[in-house]
């Protein structure tokens, strides 16, 4: 029974601790450190809880929260901009509009300016809407508490969060754009299908070269995009869906090389978050099950 329970929920366990860690392998370690202490509990234990789908989501936001404050310390010394790790998704996920919004690597980047406790709060009450009681009990705080840094989270996100304007047909329509101009060194191509104020943030982790640190401006990124035909004239770029988006993948010469996911609005590209560290995409030859 416990087995059932447990992997009953184990695709919507993994996506709180993403969701709260932005990072896939720190996820699937939080997951399996709360099966070790459901499989721990005595079958009489077992049997006590009622609701085993809001006892396991307490298990991993409190583990979740205590990994958050590691890891928040760790990306204090990462080389240049720290991205969320990219997951390959299917169709089902960017049907839930909200999950897809929310596991959007644009998202989990604006989740990366919240405190620790903030993001956990936000994540267990605004994407899977766990009452405020159930999140006092998992971070050890009370529910008036827990009200506060909600409505702190929650403005801070509402300020920052990017929000996507157009269909999804219209946004697989403008990311073919963008990959037909950047593959062929289309300049006007480029500066059709990017905003002007288009920001660009690339994560390599000094493990593969990009761009120091954030860049703004079509006029400016456009001349140095197009110089990607020449440096790599074989290469692969192709349509992708990460984290329930419309997204790309580049190959330059058969290795995945870089993901891209992009925030279009009005038909134009807003936002480009190029990760390129290798490490994070290595779960990008299977398909991640999120679900809320």
């Amino acid at each position: 029974m416990s087995v059932d329970h447990f992997v009953a929920h184990r695709s919507l366990l993994f996506t709180v601790a993403y969701e709260m860690l932005g990072s896939a392998v720190d996820a699937e370690d939080v997951v399996q450190e709360a099966w070790l202490r459901w499989a721990a509990l005595a079958d009489t234990e077992r049997a006590e809880v009622r609701e085993p789908r809001a006892y396991l989501v307490r298990i991993v936001a409190r583990l979740s929260l205590n990994r958050l404050r590691t890891v928040a310390r760790q990306r204090e010394d990462y080389v240049g901009e720290w991205l969320p790790e990219p997951l390959l998704t299917s169709p089902d996920v960017a049907e839930d509009v909200e999950l897809a919004e929310n596991v959007s690597i644009a998202m989990l980047a604006v989740l990366e300016t919240l405190l620790p406790t903030e993001r956990a709060v936000f994540v267990l009450r605004e994407v899977f809407d766990v009452p405020y009681d159930e999140i006092a009990e998992a971070l050890g705080k009370s529910p008036a508490a827990v009200r506060q840094i909600a409505v702190r989270a929650r403005k801070h996100v509402a300020a920052r969060r990017p929000r996507m304007s157009v269909s999804r047909a219209e946004q697989e329509q403008v990311v073919e754009r963008f990959l037909s101009a950047l593959t062929t060194g289309d300049v006007p191509g480029l500066l059709e299908v990017l905003a002007p104020d288009v920001l660009v943030v690339g994560d390599g982790g000094g493990l593969a070269p990009t761009i120091p640190k954030p860049v703004r401006g079509a006029a400016k990124l456009a001349p140095v995009m197009a110089r990607f035909a020449e440096l790599a004239p074989d290469a692969k770029a192709f349509v992708v869906e990460l984290n329930g988006g419309i997204a790309a993948r580049i190959d330059p010469g058969g290795e995945n090389d870089t993901a891209v996911s992009f925030v279009i609005e009005d038909g134009r590209i807003t936002q480009i978050f190029a990760i390129r560290n290798p490490h994070k995409l290595e779960r990008l030859v299977e398909v991640s099950q999120l679900r809320r």
